[in-house]
């Protein structure tokens, strides 16, 4: 049975989130690290986008300044997200593609990766379902059609970046005031929601905290993809890329707000 790293729950900056996500990439490309399984929230709360996303088109930045909500851009792909600080825990899973499910298959890993969410949330009593996604949306996880859960992708020589949203509660509201949709009102895009997103607290009635949410995330990991986690810092080589990404990256203007940055 495989041994991967775990980085247990954790409230950082947005910057600092993603910077440790790609400097944890970097570092597994260059065998310098295992597998790893990293838990996180946003301090404070924060809107991600797409690395190949054009802001203007997908965020009311004025908005997010007003709110005090971070605005960042992933180095992953796929779509703009709304990071609540209390309501969601994230996940990040960065891996030799090989080692989840035996497969390089994209679609393949992450249905491995969102089976053990799945395991996770029909441990928290929450019944999910498996959504493969459409030219339009990445793979993602409903409890009776809405969506749970979400996440993106970037894959490097055989090694995948799968960070993404396990929603414990969430704001719509607030969500849309902050996010565009063509042609839609704030209010408009609202009620869309409702009929499309959904959340623990919402499936289940009451609330549970992320230290649970985070537990069941683990144990789902484990029996799923049959390995053991063994918690471990990060590496002084991890931690100084990190920073560098940081302060030169994800903590700049010219990055996030740039048109589909290099």
């Amino acid at each position: 049975m495989d041994t991967w790293r775990f980085l247990p729950l954790e409230s950082r900056s947005t910057a600092w989130n993603m910077a440790v996500d790609e400097a944890i990439l970097q570092a597994r490309i260059a065998e310098k690290v295992p597998n790893t399984l990293r838990l996180y929230r946003w301090s404070p709360s924060a809107v991600s986008i797409g690395r190949n996303q054009t802001i203007e088109d997908q965020v009311y930045l004025q908005t997010a300044e007003q709110l005090g909500v971070d605005v960042i851009r992933r180095c992953s792909g796929g779509g703009t997200v709304y990071h609540d600080c209390e309501g969601e825990v994230t996940y990040s899973v960065v891996a030799k593609t090989t080692d989840i499910g035996n497969t390089s298959d994209v679609t393949s890993v992450y249905f491995k990766i969102y089976e053990a969410i799945t395991d996770a949330l029909r441990l928290l009593g929450v019944p999910a379902d498996f959504s493969s996604g459409d030219a339009k949306n990445c793979p993602n996880l409903t409890v009776e059609g809405k969506k749970i859960s979400g996440s993106s992708q970037i894959l490097s020589r055989g090694y995948v970046l799968q960070h993404g949203t396990l929603l414990q509660s969430v704001n719509l509201d607030k969500m849309f005031r902050l996010l565009k949709l063509k042609e839609v009102s704030c209010t408009q895009a609202a009620d869309i929601g409702r009929q499309k997103i959904t959340s623990i607290t919402d499936v289940l009635g009451h609330k549970i905290s992320p230290d649970t949410v985070a537990n069941a995330l683990k144990q789902g990991f484990k029996a799923i993809l049959k390995i053991q986690l063994q918690e471990t810092p990060l590496t002084p080589f991890e931690e100084e890329l990190a920073d560098r990404l940081y302060r030169e990256k994800y903590s700049i203007k010219e990055w996030t707000l740039g048109d589909k940055p290099a």
